[in-house]
């Protein structure tokens, strides 16, 4: 209970304002926090209120446009809300999945931030008592050009590898694109996905009067202070400064957490579980608390402190990482504590549940902070802010070819969003654990089986951040109908998504306008493809200041796919064999407006992305599938980025086989049906083309033969000329390695 004779020491009125505005609250905001309190708040209750209403814990400006979502299916057990998504897939199974985004702390410290980021995501997923089974991500650099790039890229590539191989979990996929306007503000998604028992799963709702708060893990220290805060805001030009708020990650101790948990977890100890991630205790306990409908005592004197002199306001808010916050059943604590002495980590009783509706923190004798819940966890400012549409971009007008269609294609298999990403791969062990499938690079989508069980899950992650920005609605839809393609594309049959919505600042009108109308595309495809989301994250004021304009990024949905496979079997790649003929399903229309083509080739970004006809998808898809589970179709790979003629030069790296393609028959200019990047297409290799020609044709689909693998031999293209697969394979591989060896 709160004890009022101690009431926490008020700071003086204009000290309070002046650091409310410093820790990111509006004047509006703080004028609400003096309401509710009836006074002027104390440092450690200002720091808890700007860390729990900031963009990044509160959700203040989103929230109202991610309402719009579906989330809802007969197999999703557990969908927004908890740390992770729950999904059911069979065998009394569960698959726990979430992404998030460590892009702010990325730019400051590349290899912290993306470490972190790892390390955040997996104890989202195990904390629901999932243990890991594969790790992708989602990253986007500035131009290759800028020098900044390189330091970012090579940060990022070594955190996500030194963090995700020494806690053993495998990095199965992802995806890597390059843009200038993510100069100032790269982008790094995490994700992680988990396999559980569907009947136990834990959650963060506490629960128990009198029931013990135990504190496990790692020990506190000053390390990620306001951290959320500064997720939450735009950057300076002097962003670098801001290096004490990236957390420090130890993926050692990471594992050492992950079984001590997985232990405790097999006993009846725990009521309630939450990891410490974004503002840590303060976070985790508010959440807890606040979900439970109960109040919660915190005594910081007990907690784990790996510094000298802490005080509450820095215990509260430090993003130290591996850490977990748990509620116990009465007497289970030395049961608790056994296990996680055992594995050599922290465990301290730090408080109890109370029946006060209010958080109370205690250290050194004095009342430190005394705030009704309510407003912190389920109050916060909620904005509907304006949103202004983006400009609708009119059609693109013919482009002639500048070069041809055979130096085309090796221009754009070398370009950075184009080019192999087998140096990025290579420093990520993908298949620890020895139940990964299909490895990156092999398929559409990673497949990893089940431990112990014959199926297996796919999983992926995709956006295209140019067709966002120029028109988001299709953008939106377009990136989650790729999730839902890449996973067919394996066999597998799609459950659910995760998102990461990266966009600017939310005060801007047409950045909320961006992000308003990616939902509703988003949403539209979810509908269609009975795909509903799960979980996710959303990371707002990626954008940097400078004295001549403020610079966002592209907008970037990204979107991370699950699906399953019955008989991990059944799994295909992208890599045909000698003699396979190569079926196109899907129509072609040679859609030039912002391909890679025009960008990489003509030199323009302009017109419109490519139409999103999600009924074509759901009949292509379901047919692909069906095609692959009965045995028809023995590799596949959807045609996306580059268009038709990048995905069979993929398709013949993949499988080291020449291929002859068919002439295209068409009215269609060659670089349009070429290298047009139309949606809802798939390239199917296959022992019986008439039949699967057939299938599809009866389906309504459009299906044409476009080409045969000849086993060695070049890429032959229908006008007579042959590119070697060396001369293809030396310009695919070599552009990461030669950038990263520049001086």
């Amino acid at each position: 209970m709160s004890d009022a004779t101690l009431a926490p020491t008020p700071l003086p009125l204009d000290r309070a304002r002046t650091l409310a505005a410093e820790f990111g609250l509006k004047p509006e905001e703080t004028e609400r926090v003096l309401g509710i309190l009836g006074r002027t708040p104390s440092l450690t209750e200002l720091g808890i209120f700007s860390v729990m209403w900031s963009e990044h814990c509160s959700y203040k400006s989103s929230r109202v446009w991610l309402r719009e979502l579906p989330t809802r299916a007969p197999w999703v057990i557990h969908g927004p809300g908890e740390n992770a998504g729950v999904i059911a897939i069979g065998d009394g199974l569960a698959a726990v999945f979430k992404m998030e985004s460590h892009n702010h702390p990325s730019f400051i410290e590349p290899y912290q931030g993306a470490a972190t980021g790892v390390g955040g995501i997996l104890r989202d997923v195990f904390t629901m008592g999932a243990r890991p089974i594969a790790n992708l991500n989602a990253l986007r650099f500035g131009d290759v050009k800028n020098p900044r790039t390189k330091r970012i890229l090579d940060g990022v590539v070594r955190g996500i590898g030194g963090y995700g191989n020494c806690v053993g979990v495998p990095t199965v996929g992802g995806e890597v694109n390059f843009h200038r306007a993510y100069d100032g503000n790269p982008l790094v998604n995490a994700m992680t996905v988990g396999i559980a028992p569907a009947d136990r799963i834990f959650l963060s709702a506490a629960a128990g009067i009198g029931n013990s708060v135990v504190y496990v893990g790692s020990k506190t220290g000053r390390d990620g202070i306001h951290g959320a805060t500064m997720a939450s805001t735009d950057f300076t030009e002097a962003a670098e400064e801001k290096r004490p708020t990236v957390q420090i990650g130890d993926p050692f101790a990471e594992k050492l957490l992950i079984e001590a948990c997985m232990e405790l977890m097999a006993t009846d100890a725990i009521v309630a579980i939450q990891d410490m991630g974004a503002a840590g205790l303060t976070s985790s306990s508010v959440e807890m608390a606040g979900k439970g409908g109960v109040g919660i005592e915190l005594v910081l004197d007990n907690v784990p402190q790996r510094e000298d002199g802490m005080t509450a306001y820095e215990m509260m808010l430090s993003e130290s990482q591996e850490r977990m916050l748990m509620v116990l059943k009465p007497g289970r604590e030395h049961v608790a504590e056994a296990i996680f002495r055992k594995w050599e980590m922290d465990f301290a009783v730090i408080g109890h549940i109370t029946d006060t509706g209010r958080i109370v923190i205690r250290h050194r004798g004095e009342i430190e902070a005394d705030i009704p819940l309510a407003p912190l966890e389920s109050e916060a400012p909620l904005y509907r802010r304006p949103t202004a549409e983006t400009p609708r971009r009119a059609p693109l007008e013919p482009v002639a070819d500048p070069v041809g269609i055979a130096p085309a294609l090796m221009t754009l298999i070398a370009c950075p969003d184009l080019c192999s990403r087998r140096w990025i791969w290579d420093q990520y062990d993908s298949t620890v654990n020895g139940q990964t499938v299909k490895r990156p690079g092999g398929a559409d989508a990673a497949v990893v089986r089940i431990e112990g069980h014959a199926r297996a899950l796919a999983m992926t992650t995709d956006v295209t951040p140019r067709y966002c920005a120029a028109d988001p609605e299709e953008g939106g839809k377009q990136a989650v109908a790729e999730t839902w393609r890449n996973l067919t594309a394996v066999g597998a049959r799609p459950l659910a998504i995760t998102d990461n919505m990266n966009f600017g600042n939310p005060e801007r009108p047409e950045i909320m306008g961006q992000f308003a109308a990616c939902i509703r595309g988003m949403k539209a495809a979810c509908e269609a493809l009975d795909y509903p989301v799960v979980s996710g994250n959303v990371s707002l004021y990626n954008e940097t200041r400078n004295a001549a304009n403020p610079s966002a990024i592209l907008p970037t949905p990204a979107i991370g796919g699950v699906g399953v496979l019955d008989d991990a079997r059944q799994a295909v790649g992208l890599a045909p064999s000698p003699g396979d003929a190569i079926v196109l399903i899907g129509e072609t229309r040679g859609h030039l407006g912002q391909s890679l083509w025009l960008r990489e080739v003509a030199g323009l970004e302009d017109g419109p992305p490519p139409p999103v006809d999600l009924a074509a998808e759901r009949g292509a898809g379901d047919l692909v599938r069906a095609e692959i589970l009965a045995g028809h179709v023995t590799a596949c790979h959807d045609v996306s980025d580059g268009g038709l003629l990048i995905a069979l030069a993929e398709m013949a790296l993949g499988g080291a086989t020449g291929l002859a393609l068919e002439s295209p028959d068409t009215a269609l200019p060659p670089h349009a049906f070429w290298f047009g990047e139309d949606q809802g297409r798939y390239l199917c290799a296959t022992r019986d083309p008439d039949a699967l020609t057939a299938a599809a044709k009866a389906a309504g689909l459009p299906a044409r033969l476009i080409a045969r693998a000849t086993g060695p031999g070049p890429l032959a293209l229908p006008d007579g000329t042959a590119i070697s697969l060396d001369a293809l394979r030396d310009a695919h591989e070599g552009t990461l390695p030669a950038l990263m060896a520049q001086a």
